[in-house]
């Protein structure tokens, strides 16, 4: 924290400011934002500078505005590295089927080497190129216009579209499409899946509309039951989910289901004891 104190002092004396300025100034932003959380006191900011008290968000807001800086770096200079939030958060697993709320840091240029450039046609090892470019945002991996994507988690424990989503892929959702398709499909891996939101939470699956009606439809092998909603006063559609990325092997192994042994009919054979010799007359 000293080194955050002793920067933003740097800039304050770079800028000609007094404690004062920044006092008064800080005024003019509360008084604005209608709210005395943003302002700056002659000794709050000697403590500040001083590396002896942390400055509340409120009053980075303050100093960010007053000096011109940009408030994810004077972040980082307190140890909150924002950029790494996306990150953080995915290495959390959370059991249910969710919706991801991050916001895309902007647009990076990705440089891209003569030797290692990307061919879609075919398969590329891209951990491998993202350490040549190094830190990315999340937002790279959708290669058109961001603001009409979302992304979300499937739940560690949400089975209902196993084996197509296995449980902990991250999805990506176009908003754009959020008309549920009738038809146009030839197979199970061919039909949309939709990100859906209800006030349970969250669902990722098949669906159909009729007649007021969505039926949210779970693959066959979960053995999971439909499930109808009034739509759209109990249940929104987010989006179809038009990407998908998922280990291969799951870091929660589903429960093995016994396999049932059929019951014998009545007046059925013992198909055992047929099997055994028959034991000698006496």
């Amino acid at each position: 924290m000293d080194r955050a104190g002793e920067k933003l002092r740097r800039v304050r004396e770079r800028l000609k400011l007094t404690y004062r300025d920044v006092a008064k100034a800080s005024q003019e932003i509360a008084k604005r934002r209608g709210s005395p959380e943003f302002v700056v006191t002659l000794s709050r900011l000697a403590d500040i500078e001083n590396g002896s008290r942390a400055p509340s968000v409120f009053r980075i807001y303050t100093l960010c505005a007053i000096y011109r800086l940009d408030l994810h770096e004077v972040l980082r200079w307190y140890g909150v590295p924002v950029e790494e939030m996306t990150a953080e958060g995915l290495r959390i697993g959370l059991d249910e089927t969710h919706a991801i709320q991050f916001t895309p840091n902007g647009r990076a240029a990705v440089p891209q080497p003569v030797e290692a450039e990307i061919d879609p046609d075919k398969t590329t090892f891209l951990s491998q190129l993202i350490r040549q470019w190094g830190k990315v945002p999340l937002s790279f991996l959708n290669a058109t216009d961001h603001r009409e994507y979302r992304y979300g988690l499937v739940g560690l424990e949400d089975w209902s579209m196993h084996p197509i989503l296995r449980p902990g892929s991250l999805v990506l959702i176009d908003q754009g499409r959020r008309k549920i398709a009738r038809s146009g499909w030839t197979s199970e891996l061919d039909r949309p899946i939709y990100f859906l939101e209800h006030r349970g939470g969250f669902i990722c699956s098949w669906c159909t509309l009729d007649e007021g009606r969505l039926l949210v439809q779970p693959h066959p092998a979960c053995e999971k039951a439909p499930s109808a909603f009034r739509y759209p006063d109990e249940i929104d559609v987010i989006g179809q989910v038009v990407g998908v990325a998922m280990f291969l092997e799951p870091k929660k192994r589903r429960h093995a289901r016994p396999s049932a042994t059929p019951a014998e009919s009545p007046g059925q054979p013992d198909k055992a004891a047929s099997r055994r010799p028959a034991l000698p007359e006496e």
